[in-house]
């Protein structure tokens, strides 16, 4: 099939883009950024997703039956929406790329877990409410992919929640680190569940949905995550039995508050990735999970289960030390 992955270069695009190139796939990497090293090259066409002439110039070029745009700013720096133009002009930009294709197109528009707040509950998928201005940017584009004109096109909304494995960075390759430096530890009496994505089972699955018939998939917002939940605390210690460390030791909730307090100052002064924030504690202690019951259906049983995928990742971090 010839597929055309906007965002291609980032960490699940690149994972995704190796992955059909090897399934004999007619691949195009869409992004401003060269790919990681061996990840390829020869398959990166260099453009700007915020740039509507030169995306509608790829799609002249590639012909793509089926579109994978994951391009995006996904840091939690900025503080307006016009600092994630990749995310709400960037989505425009693809609806009205493949709108005005010749041949109709399916699309897989990236979305994000954070749409919701961290202790948000959602009572519908489209409950939105967001505590940072990435989630926001996230909304708008989701809002124009369900309000869009698409023509003879078809679409699907997919929102990762936390995607990790070899290859990734921050925040989830730091907790890794953390984890292996000693460092890490357990809020006393917390033992939150989280709906993570192994890389692997993320990439299965995308390339799953895409052989899925259209009917199946349009209009449907699904989630990208493993089927059974993690116990941060069990991972954790999985995490450091992997590196041959001790087991995370358990922390106070109190000292925890403290050493978050500090954290936020450093930011308000300009650290960007202090070890501690409210914001990560309160990831910490919250069970942030969501119903990927859809997803399963669709796509079946996952390759990795936990273990291997930690196994895998940090044979990974030791080979990249």
């Amino acid at each position: 099939m010839r597929i055309l992955v906007t965002g291609g270069s980032g960490f699940i695009g690149s994972n995704l883009v190796e992955k059909l190139v090897v399934q004999g796939h007619e691949v195009t990497n869409y992004d401003l950024q060269k790919p990681p090293r061996g990840t390829c090259a020869e398959n990166w066409l260099e453009g700007d997703i915020t740039d509507a002439v030169t995306l509608a110039a790829a799609y002249e070029k590639v012909n793509p039956q089926i579109v994978f745009h994951l391009a995006a700013r996904t840091d939690l720096h900025g503080k307006t929406l016009s600092d994630y133009l990749a995310n709400t002009v960037g989505t425009q930009n693809v609806i009205d790329a493949g709108r005005n294709h010749s041949e109709p197109i399916h699309t897989f528009y990236a979305s994000s877990r954070l749409v919701f707040a961290i202790d948000h509950q959602p009572a519908h998928i489209l409950d939105y409410k967001t505590s940072t201005v990435y989630g926001e940017s996230k909304v708008k584009s989701e809002e124009l992919i369900l309000e869009g004109s698409h023509g003879k096109s078809t679409w699907t909304i997919i929102r990762p929640t936390s995607i990790w494995g070899p290859g990734f960075g921050v925040p989830y390759r730091t907790f890794f680190d953390v984890v292996n430096r000693g460092f890490f530890f357990n809020v006393r009496g917390a033992d939150p569940k989280k709906s993570f994505g192994y890389i692997e089972n993320s990439v299965h699955q995308l390339i799953t949905l895409m052989h899925v018939k259209d009917g199946a998939t349009h209009g449907k917002i699904l989630w990208l995550t493993d089927d059974t939940d993690l116990g941060l605390r069990d991972w954790s210690e999985k995490i450091a039995k992997a590196f041959d460390r001790r087991r995370p030791s358990d922390v106070p909730m109190f000292f925890c508050r403290i050493a978050a307090s500090v954290g936020d100052v450093l930011q308000r002064l300009g650290l960007q990735e202090p070890p501690l924030t409210s914001f990560r504690l309160r990831n910490m202690v919250t069970t942030v999970t969501y119903d990927s019951t859809e997803t399963s259906e669709l796509v079946g049983p996952l390759p990795f289960s936990v273990d291997e995928g930690t196994r895998r990742t940090v044979d990974w971090i030791r080979s990249t030390n």
